[in-house]
């Protein structure tokens, strides 16, 4: 049987939760500013799945990860990653988060890109009480007819 102190613990253990996924993303977002693969990674679990922008269509395991941010990073001489509207929803040990992604930045040829908005989503594992990310994916829009990606939107 619940109790009124039941509803309260869980309550307050999902914001707890909810706090420290956040701080995960925060964590991630710092590695991928200060293009450190090696911060990255302890942000993922080693099996990770991917759907990411770039082909092909699934990336499996950390290293297929690291190797796509890997190629982000020889274009960039300066990188900034900014999420907008992050949410989460927070089970025990697993919680999903969506948001609004976008890298931008200096590449190496000087040129400054203000990168596209992309749409971003997070399956996130509690594994010996710290949040991984076990599967990200990151979209954009397209138009039907033409079949082309409509990357000029903005949230």
């Amino acid at each position: 049987m619940t109790t009124p102190d039941t509803f309260q613990f869980d309550a307050e253990r999902k914001q707890l939760d909810e706090v420290e996924l956040r701080r995960q993303i925060d964590k991630l977002i710092e590695a991928l500013r200060a293009k450190d693969l090696d911060g990255v990674k302890r942000q993922y679990l080693t099996d990770v799945v991917s759907f990411d922008v770039e082909p092909p269509l699934q990336h499996v395991g950390i290293a297929a990860k690291l190797e796509n941010w890997a190629n982000v990073f020889l274009l960039f001489e300066s990188v900034d990653y900014e999420i907008r509207d992050l949410t989460f929803t927070v089970g025990d040990d697993v919680a999903f988060g969506h948001a609004f992604a976008r890298l931008h930045g200096t590449l190496k040829n000087g040129a400054i890109t203000n990168g596209m908005w992309v749409r971003a989503t997070f399956g996130m594992r509690k594994i010996d009480h710290t949040w991984l990310i076990a599967h990200d994916q990151v979209s954009v829009p397209f138009d039907i007819q033409s079949g082309s990606g409509v990357v000029d939107l903005e949230p």
